[in-house]
């Protein structure tokens, strides 16, 4: 397998644009909609957060980003890895930069959240030490189908 380049990127770079509209369509056709979750950008920015981008044989194919909640809480937001790359485990070399940068950031904990119907990323998330939690936030704090996941680093 070639190795994942992990790149950090503004969020309007072209390569997060196009990655972030591609989770968009997967939103559109698997639940009905877009997301209608409205982050402002510069939360991905330093010192307030970041956002990465991942990339096969120079092909932009994997994003993520994470933004403060507090000085020690992190949410991570946008993780997509491209349909013709699943299966790869590039999903896990993601989430694992992700924690990484932000936990050299500061943070201590992690948290998340994502619908119902994506089962793979609960069990990329479970597998890789997050648990479910009531501690809803955000947006999606009263959708019954958004599930919350925490971790602490």
């Amino acid at each position: 397998m070639t190795a994942l380049n992990i790149e950090v990127r503004a969020f309007n770079h072209p390569d997060v644009v196009a990655l972030v509209e591609q989770i968009q369509q997967f939103y559109l056709i698997s639940y009905g909609s877009r997301d209608d979750d409205r982050t402002p950008p510069e939360q991905f920015a330093p010192p307030q957060g970041l956002f990465l981008v991942g990339y096969l044989d120079e092909r932009p194919v994997a994003c993520g980003g994470w933004r403060r909640l507090d000085p020690a809480t992190a949410e991570i937001k946008r993780m997509w890895i491209a349909e013709a790359v699943r299966g790869r485990g590039l999903a896990r070399v993601m989430l694992g930069e992700l924690e990484a940068t932000a936990a050299a950031a500061g943070v201590s904990r992690i948290t998340l959240n994502t619908g119902y119907l994506q089962t793979e990323a609960m069990a990329l998330y479970e597998s890789s030490g997050y648990v479910r939690t009531e501690d809803r936030y955000g947006h999606y704090a009263d959708f019954d189908g958004a599930h919350f996941f925490a971790k602490t680093l």
